[in-house]
């Protein structure tokens, strides 16, 4: 069991729709003793009240509880999803069956967000205000709630709040990183970070670049990626890949491909010619298997034989890429 606890302040809609739930200070632990969970702070006593113009109230609230359990509210799930985006919990380490039916579908606008019902009524009084709609989703922008330390995110957009990046990270503009899945350490990231999957220190996900999480079409793994690894452009990956491991640019590995591994010995014969050499399988039958086999394991290179087609897997020696340390202080 984990307990954790925080206050916040919940927008709540004129028909008593809890829109959202902002927490400023998650902690872990129990509420600590003699603490009144309905007096606000003095720092958030005047951001209390009503917004007319949105048709909400700004109300108090104190969350409390365990995170092994589902939770129960919208506010339950929004203080969750802080957790993770404090980095006070790393992704698949809180409870988050149901979420989807306790987080109502709301307009987010550059004013906070919005019932549906009531933007549309109030859609024209909203524009004159300069209040402006950016979205229609159950989920918000990460940056509305949380500012990540050492963290760059070159789009606001493209991270959701429950996203867990660690300092060193950089989101570039095509990059994406959804709720309970992120980093761990410092990484670049310029491709999809679905749902549930992590992502290790050192880390490179290239542009296009994507990952198959949890939430469609009726997969379970947990996708994880090691260290110092690699993801080329418009790669993909649907199976856990180990540290210092490389999928080539272009190429989507799932779960059920092919692969053929490849000798590293057979090519070694040839090489001091200065030429370069194809690719060849190990003498004798080419041992052929499904990429699941090769889950997690570090130190190999994913490529496809441009003259067979066949995905080939063969070993790699030393450390992985190496990210510009510049880039990511």
């Amino acid at each position: 069991m984990t307990n954790a606890w925080g206050y916040g302040l919940a927008t709540v809609a004129g028909n008593g729709t809890v829109l959202d739930t902002w927490f400023p200070s998650p902690a872990l632990g129990a509420i600590p003793h003699g603490r009144d969970r309905n007096i606000a702070p003095s720092e958030l006593e005047a951001m209390l009240g009503a917004d007319p113009r949105r048709n909400v109230t700004i109300d108090f609230v104190t969350v409390a509880v365990d995170t092994d359990a589902a939770p129960v509210s919208t506010s339950d799930v929004y203080f969750r999803l802080h957790l993770l985006s404090h980095l006070l919990m790393r992704p698949n380490t809180v409870n988050l069956d149901g979420i989807f039916s306790l987080l109502p579908t709301v307009v987010w606008t550059n004013a906070g967000p919005v019932h549906p019902e009531d933007f549309a009524r109030l859609r024209r009084p909203l524009q004159r205000q300069g209040i402006a709609a950016y979205g229609v989703d159950k989920f918000p922008r990460l940056l509305d709630y949380v500012s990540p330390a050492g963290v760059r995110i070159a789009d606001a957009a493209r991270v959701r709040l429950g996203a867990h990046l660690a300092p060193g990270t950089t989101v570039m503009h095509e990059g994406f990183v959804n709720f309970n899945a992120g980093t761990l350490g410092a990484s670049m990231v310029e491709g999809r970070i679905s749902q549930g999957v992590v992502i290790g220190n050192g880390t490179d996900i290239g542009g296009g670049a994507s990952i198959m999480g949890t939430l469609s079409g009726g997969g379970t793994q947990r996708i994880e990626v090691g260290e110092r690894a690699l993801l080329g452009a418009n790669s993909g990956i649907g199976i856990s890949i180990g540290d210092d491991t490389v999928v080539e640019a272009g190429l989507y590995v799932t779960a059920g491909t092919k692969v053929v591994l490849i000798d590293p010995t057979a090519d070694s014969a040839e090489a001091g010619s200065g030429r370069p050499q194809p690719s060849r399988p190990t003498p004798g039958q080419p041992r052929v298997v499904k990429a699941a086999e090769l889950s997690g394991l570090a130190n190999l290179l994913f490529r496809r034989n441009s003259v067979t087609g066949a995905v080939e897997v063969l070993p790699r020696s030393g450390a992985g890429i190496e990210l510009n340390a510049a880039l990511h202080a």
